[in-house]
């Protein structure tokens, strides 16, 4: 039994020669696919050093503030001291200390009544636990805030919210002489 021969010619399994066409078309990918591969990661390495910097930037700014600062902290402030700050609320500011004891946040922000009522149910108290003429804020946070609860025009109420370690602890003032429109004042302070 003969097995039949296979042809063994060069020219039989070769590619044709490419055309001019052909060959500009794969020079255009492969350039495509270079510049893809470069530029996508160097774009996206020159976008995280800009955010970084960013970011670095606000931090530095926050941790050598000596006061209130006009902007709303951050979800994470917001979620680690329990400060609820309703949705819309306006004249926000926060100031946040912290030594090898405790971290204190000293939130600021004037909201609807029912933004108040949202405020106090998010802390985990009410309005019923407000009581009037009263400031729970000590004179020491009030000055380390730059607040002044003095003011014998301002009709206040107020309330402290204790909880276990490691929860924060939130004293809440609130200015109510314009039922419509209170200010809310707190104090969250955290024992790491």
């Amino acid at each position: 039994m003969t097995v039949p021969r296979q042809s063994t010619s060069p020219d039989e399994n070769a590619h044709p020669p490419e055309d001019r066409r052909h060959r500009l078309r794969r020079r255009w990918l492969t350039a495509i696919i270079i510049v893809l591969l470069v530029g996508v990661p160097a774009g996206y390495l020159v976008i995280s050093a800009e955010q970084s910097r960013d970011s670095g930037r606000d931090k530095e700014a926050e941790s050598s503030a000596t006061s209130l600062r006009e902007t709303w902290p951050s979800q994470t402030k917001r979620r680690v001291f329990e400060v609820p700050i309703p949705p819309k609320s306006t004249d926000v500011a926060y100031y946040e200390t912290s030594n090898w004891k405790t971290s204190r946040l000293f939130t600021q922000f004037r909201t609807t009544s029912a933004g108040l009522d949202l405020f106090l149910e998010g802390v985990g108290t009410s309005r019923a636990k407000l009581h009037a003429g009263t400031v729970t804020i000590s004179a020491r946070d009030a000055e380390t805030a730059g607040w002044d609860f003095s003011a014998g025009h301002a009709d206040w109420a107020g309330t402290s919210h204790p909880q276990k370690d490691p929860r924060p602890t939130q004293d809440i003032t609130v200015d109510l002489t314009d039922t419509a429109r209170p200010k809310v004042y707190v104090v969250s302070t955290a024992t790491p």
